[in-house]
Order: structure tokens, then C-alpha cells, then sequence
């Protein structure tokens, strides 16, 4: 399996996240570099249990490194119930090991998407607006008028066609 370097990292977007992980726990994150803030996955947990309360019921606060990876799969397991889509969660390696930090920011974009689908959630929200259904219905009159016009793509253009042109297969004389 090839492993494909991860994109370049962008500062503004890993500020943007800290902000609003600050204005959603309403307290002040540790001092420190994006990837070791969320490293141990406890702000992480907070995080998710400030959106969906009660999603992670055991942080570990400190530990092994083993005991600490288990609150990034807590958070990794709450988001995707939440609503957040698999393949835009990022792998435990990719933050614990620094394998792929922009992954990880793409990750809580995503989340931060994800929470405009809940209406309870009426906190600080994260990235653009998701786009609302535009439904449209049309009457049967409407349907049947479409159905009266003749397409171009159907092969109709005024009788034009190649008969007669007699060229094919002949050289050019210049």
C-alpha cells in the first residue's frame, strides 16, 4: 500500500480550530503547538461532550501513552455517531504520532460542519455554512412542455448531415 504524504499544513486553519475549541468549552486550552494540545486526546473529549453530552464517559486525564491514545478512539467513536463521515476522521497515528496533522484539522472541520445538522447545538460554529435542500416540484403541464422541446443533443440540427460530402477516404489536393 502506498502511503501518501500528507498535504502542507495551514496555520490559520489550525487557529481558527483552537478558537472555536475555546469558545466551545468556554475555558481557556493549554499553552503549547496545535498537535501537542490535542495530542492526548482530552480536549478532544471534552470537546465532543460540549457538542453531545455524556458521548465520552471516561477520560483519561493521565497516563500511558496506550491509555492516552484511548481517548483519541473515544473521540474517534463519538464523532462518527455524531454524524461526522468515516472517511474524514482521522487515524490515531495521524495525531499521536504526528503522521498527518492536517488530517486532523480536516477531521474537526467536519465536526464543526456536522453540528450545523444538530439543532440543539446552538454554540459557536466552525467552517462555512452547509447548504440548506432546495427541493423544486413542477407541474404535470410543466413536464410535458420539456417533453414537447426537441434536445440538440439529440442528434437534431435543422437537417444538417454529412451525406453527400463525398470526402471520406479521399486525400486532399492542395
Amino acid at each position: 500500500m502506498k502511503i501518501l504524504r500528507s498535504q502542507a499544513r495551514n496555520k490559520d486553519q489550525e487557529q481558527e480550530v483552537l478558537t472555536w475549541i475555546t469558545q466551545v468549552l468556554g475555558e481557556p486550552l493549554p499553552n503549547g503547538a496545535y498537535e501537542d494540545i490535542l495530542k492526548d486526546g482530552v480536549v478532544l473529549c471534552k470537546l465532543i461532550n460540549k457538542l453531545s453530552p455524556g458521548s465520552v464517559k471516561k477520560i483519561q486525564e493521565r497516563g500511558t501513552n496506550f491509555q492516552l491514545m484511548e481517548n483519541i478512539q473515544r473521540f474517534q467513536a463519538a464523532i462518527k455517531k455524531y454524524g461526522v463521515p468515516e472517511e474524514e476522521i482521522f487515524q490515531t497515528a495521524d495525531l499521536f504520532e504526528r503522521r498527518n496533522i492536517p488530517q486532523v484539522t480536516l477531521c474537526l472541520y467536519a465536526l464543526g460542519r456536522i453540528t450545523q445538522k444538530h439543532p440543539e447545538w446552538t454554540g459557536p460554529q466552525l467552517g462555512p455554512k452547509m447548504a440548506d435542500k432546495n427541493e423544486r416540484t413542477f407541474t404535470e403541464e410543466q413536464l410535458r412542455a420539456h417533453n414537447a422541446e426537441l434536445n440538440l443533443q439529440m442528434g437534431f440540427n435543422k437537417g444538417a448531415s454529412q451525406a453527400g460530402l463525398g470526402s471520406f477516404g479521399n486525400t486532399r489536393h492542395m
